[in-house]
């Protein structure tokens, strides 16, 4: 699902055994229903959050500036709280 290297690349997914492959998609699923739960409810998440559920590294999402798309969503940075930057995702249709 992303820019780690933690999960399967297109170039590789269709070597795994279906089994590994069907997990991989559950987990994507899940990742994208807590996404889109994220954005519905209007929550605030931290960089750390937002990296997690992209799985990247949290100097990825901070490097990418103030407004970026991560798959169906708009990723906002709306303010700082301390040492914590808060980003808000808002679904596109």
């Amino acid at each position: 699902m992303a820019d780690s290297g933690t999960s399967p690349t297109s170039d590789n997914f269709e070597l795994l055994p279906r089994q590994e492959r069907v997990e991989t998609l559950r987990n994507a699923l899940e990742t994208l229903q807590i996404a889109d739960e994220i954005a519905k409810q209007g929550y605030l998440i931290t960089s750390s959050e937002l990296a997690d559920l992209m799985d990247v590294n949290a100097s990825a999402v901070t490097s990418r500036g103030e407004l970026w798309h991560w798959r169906n969503w708009s990723v906002s940075r709306v303010r700082r709280e301390g040492n914590q930057i808060l980003w808000q995702i808002e679904r596109i249709d």
